[in-house]
Order: C-alpha cells, then sequence, then structure tokens
C-alpha cells in the first residue's frame, strides 16, 4: 500500500505543475507576443490639419474708471447747498454744490463800481485834453501842460483796464460759489454738508468718476507685442470680457499699449475701452479678458493630447503604412482648447492621440480615429504648457 500511496502523491504532484503552468500561459503570452511584434497595441489616431489659427490670448483684467475726480472748493468759504445724492449719476454740467456767495457778490459790486468811476474819470480827463489841444493851438499854453494832459489820460486808461481786470477775477471767484460737474459719471461718498467749512485744497467735497465707457487693463508676454502692434497698426483689435465667473461676454477694443516693458514680469500692459451703458462693469472689479492680435497662417494642427514632452525634446507618435509607429521631434507653437499648432510634421500626417504611454518606435498598433479638438475644454498641461506670465494662453515657448 505504501508504494501506491507514494505514486498517487507523484501523480497529483505532476498534475498540479501542469495546471498551474497552463493556467499561467494566457497571460504571459501576449507579454511575449508584444516584445515580438507579434500583437497590435489598440490606439486612438488623428490626422495632422492644416488651418488658420487666431491666436487667442487670455489675461485676468480690472476694469478701471476712465477718468475720476476729487472735487475740491477753489475758495474759502462755507456750504450753502447741496445738490446731489451719495451714488447719484451725473450730467456734464450739473449743479451738485452751492457755496456762500454774499462777500464775492459785494465785492464784484465794489469793483463794478470802481470801473464806472474809472470810465466817468477818463472821460472827464480826454475832455479836458481836448481842450488843452485848442489852448495850445492858439499857443495859450505851453507844450509841458499839453504833455500833462495826455500823460492823465494814458494813467486813466490803464486804471480801468487795471479794473476791468478785477472785476473778471471777482466774477471767476463767484463763479466758484458754485461747483458743476465736469463730465458725466457717478458720485461718490459726499464729504460735506450744509454749513461745513470749506478751503482751497482742504476736504474732497465728492468724488465723481466715469463709468461709461468703461477701460479694462491687463497684461501680454512681451513676445506679443510686435503682433499686437501691427494689428493696431492694421485697425481696431477687439477684445472680449466677462466678469469674473460670469457667463456674459462684452466686446470692446484695444484702446491702450504702453510705452515699455515691464523688466521684472516681462509683460506689458494694454487697455481697452467698452460701452457701459448698462453698468455691467465697476471700477476695480476683476473680469476675464480674451484677445486675439494675429493669426497662425496654414499651421499644422493635432489634438493637445497628441504632443508627448521628452527629457530633451517634444514629439509624436506617427504611424506608418504598415500600422508601425515612429518617434518624430516636433516644435510646439501654440495651445488652446484642446488643439495644438506644432512645427516638423506635415499636414495628413496621421498621429497617435490616446495610448502613446504604451508605445516604443516600430511598436505595430491597432487604430481608432479623432478628430484634432475633439475634447476642447480638457486639460492641455500635457503638451508641456506654452502659457506665458499674463496670459493663460499664447503662443508656447
Amino acid at each position: 500500500m505504501r508504494p501506491l500511496v507514494a505514486a498517487g502523491f507523484a501523480v497529483a504532484i505532476v498534475a498540479a505543475s501542469v495546471g498551474g503552468w497552463w493556467l499561467s500561459r494566457p497571460e504571459k503570452a501576449p507579454q511575449a507576443a508584444a516584445k515580438g511584434g507579434g500583437a497590435a497595441v489598440p490606439v486612438t489616431a488623428a490626422l495632422v490639419e492644416r488651418r488658420d489659427v487666431p491666436v487667442r490670448l487670455r489675461a485676468n483684467g480690472t476694469a478701471v474708471a476712465l477718468q475720476s475726480v476729487e472735487v475740491r472748493a477753489q475758495i474759502t468759504s462755507t456750504v450753502r447747498e447741496v445738490h446731489i445724492r451719495e451714488g447719484q449719476s451725473v450730467a456734464r454740467g450739473d449743479l451738485m454744490f452751492s457755496l456762500d456767495s454774499r462777500a464775492e457778490e459785494a465785492n464784484l459790486k465794489k469793483a463794478e463800481a470802481q470801473v464806472e468811476k474809472d470810465r466817468a474819470d477818463l472821460a472827464n480827463a480826454q475832455r479836458t485834453l481836448e481842450r488843452q489841444r485848442q489852448l495850445f493851438e492858439q499857443k495859450f499854453i505851453s507844450q509841458s501842460a499839453l504833455d500833462a494832459a495826455q500823460n492823465q489820460v494814458e494813467t486813466l486808461k490803464g486804471q480801468l483796464a487795471v479794473d476791468l481786470a478785477a472785476v473778471e477775477g471777482t466774477k471767476v471767484a463767484l463763479g466758484n460759489t458754485r461747483i458743476h460737474a465736469a463730465f458725466a459719471g457717478r458720485t461718490g461718498t459726499i464729504g460735506v454738508r450744509p454749513g461745513s467749512l470749506v478751503q482751497p485744497n482742504g476736504a474732497v467735497l465728492v468724488t465723481v468718476t466715469q463709468t461709461d465707457p468703461i477701460q479694462v487693463g491687463f497684461t501680454l508676454p512681451e513676445k506679443e507685442f510686435t503682433g499686437l502692434q501691427r494689428a493696431l497698426a492694421a485697425g481696431p483689435v477687439m477684445v472680449e470680457v466677462s466678469p469674473d465667473g460670469g457667463r456674459e461676454v462684452l466686446k470692446g477694443r484695444v484702446n491702450f499699449l504702453d510705452n515699455a516693458v515691464d523688466t521684472v514680469t516681462g509683460t506689458i500692459r494694454v487697455k481697452a475701452e467698452l460701452d457701459n451703458r448698462a453698468s455691467r462693469l465697476w471700477p476695480g472689479m476683476f473680469v476675464n479678458v480674451l484677445v486675439s492680435p494675429r493669426t497662425l497662417g496654414q499651421a499644422s494642427v493635432v489634438p493637445v493630447q497628441a504632443v508627448q514632452t521628452g527629457p530633451e525634446f517634444r514629439f509624436v507618435f506617427v504611424i506608418g503604412e504598415d500600422r508601425k509607429v515612429a518617434l518624430r521631434k516636433v516644435g510646439l507653437e501654440y495651445i488652446d482648447e484642446g488643439i495644438a499648432v506644432v512645427t516638423g510634421i506635415e499636414p495628413g500626417t496621421k498621429v497617435v492621440v490616446e495610448g502613446a504611454q504604451n508605445l516604443r518606435p516600430g511598436t505595430l498598433v491597432s487604430l481608432g480615429e479623432r478628430a484634432p479638438g475633439a475634447d476642447r475644454g480638457k486639460a492641455g498641461g500635457k503638451a508641456g504648457g506654452g502659457n506665458a506670465p499674463g496670459a493663460k494662453s499664447g503662443a508656447a515657448s
């Protein structure tokens, strides 16, 4: 019996070994086949397209008032009446404050009375000069007497001119007792009330800010300066602005390009002007800005996932006629919402979009088709990120 039992155990051990080898065979066979190039790796592919691609630059901006003025008194007086409310819209020329004008009115009357006196004195001196001339012609007075009469007339003319200027100055002072809006805008906090004493360069009466139209300030990378400058020379450069987190898009155009580049950030300041009659924007509000200063003509376009980043360069996997892949070095010019503009590859070339992590040069693949930009909105960081400071999207480095 013992030999039979031992033989049974030996058969069982051999059967278990054979079964283990057979069960493990399906897992190892594909790997061996893949190494030998026998099994195709499934991938998704797309054709390289050629088309014009507008360079769309995104930046964070801030709404800026076109102009803002702190209104102050120009004379020393007291506030008689406040004609506006805080946060009120005012038109150009609207009366905002009335100051006590009694002293200025009295000074004006005094100056006007002095002018009347000067005119009377001048008229009398001119009559005297005329009589002196007649007497001089008759040889009854000397030349010096005639010169004295002439001098008196000239002196009174000068005095009249001085007093007329004093009248104008007094009228200006009287006009400063009525403070009007210099432009259409919106009032801020009112700093005085009736009875408040105001002085030149003293307390701010109110701040008036123009909100329509309004400007949006933002920065762009310095490498976009040349394209933006050319676009401005050719015509208006349009921008799209949306309040931070908002869905509404407002359109305007670039109206300011700074005269120097910030050497610290490598950016240049830009401003755009927008219609704001509906008060969608407010000074100080953060906004998202989209501007397209230039277009890449007849560019080679691939899905952004097709561009891989190696330790030394960027590349794509190109699929040949025999369905084997080859590595192709490319240059990355621009990334935007699921597409990448590349150089070093011809339009019509078939490239791998998904499944590249399992590939090596010479790997056999099975194909699935897709179009460039089919996954717009997906993260484009796979390609190595070509965005520059001051813009969320731009020409890649």
